[in-house]
């Protein structure tokens, strides 16, 4: 199996096979003998998922991949919602809006005390928006800025295959 596995890594793009490949057969090789003793369905899922994945990982580099040669780590930190999430958005936004026109007429018909606009009420809320926004936006990029930080440190102390030291 490790070698339909490295085979496999074969299409990857060159540059990416030979930074990455001995580490990806090294990872497969410790799980493949921790599942060394399983029963043959639990093995057959394993490589099944694995090589699945491989193809899926190489297909996805091959296509859409961010990995460039020139540089020592990959920089490819997006974040994607699924399609749904976008439409999902919309319909909430649709049903907020509803909600109001539908407040502000139950507001009119049963007589509202005082017709003040809910803005002269609030005057301070789209200043309350806007710094719960900056605030909301400094501590994402607080965070993204910590593990990134933390994520580069490890892996330039990190010590693979037979360069690691032993006692």
């Amino acid at each position: 199996m490790l070698v339909l596995y490295r085979g496999l890594l074969r299409l990857y793009p060159a540059d990416y096979f030979r930074e990455y490949g001995a580490e990806m057969t090294l990872v497969f090789a410790q799980a493949n003998d921790a599942v060394a003793q399983k029963k043959w369905t639990e093995r057959a899922i394993f490589h099944a998922r694995e090589v699945s994945g491989l193809i899926k990982g190489a297909l996805q580099e091959r296509l859409f991949g961010s990995y460039d040669s020139s540089s020592s780590r990959r920089s490819d930190m997006r974040f994607r919602f699924p399609r749904s999430t976008v439409f999902l958005m919309w319909v909430i936004l649709a049903g907020v809006l509803l909600a109001i026109a539908e407040a502000k007429l139950i507001a009119t018909q049963y007589g509202a005390v005082e017709s003040r606009s809910m803005w002269s009420m609030l005057s301070w809320f789209p200043l309350a928006v806007v710094l719960l926004i900056f605030a909301a936006a400094g501590a994402v990029w607080g965070i993204l800025f910590a593990l990134q930080r933390t994520g580069i440190h490890r892996l330039e102390k990190m010590q693979t295959g037979e360069s690691e030291h032993r006692p």
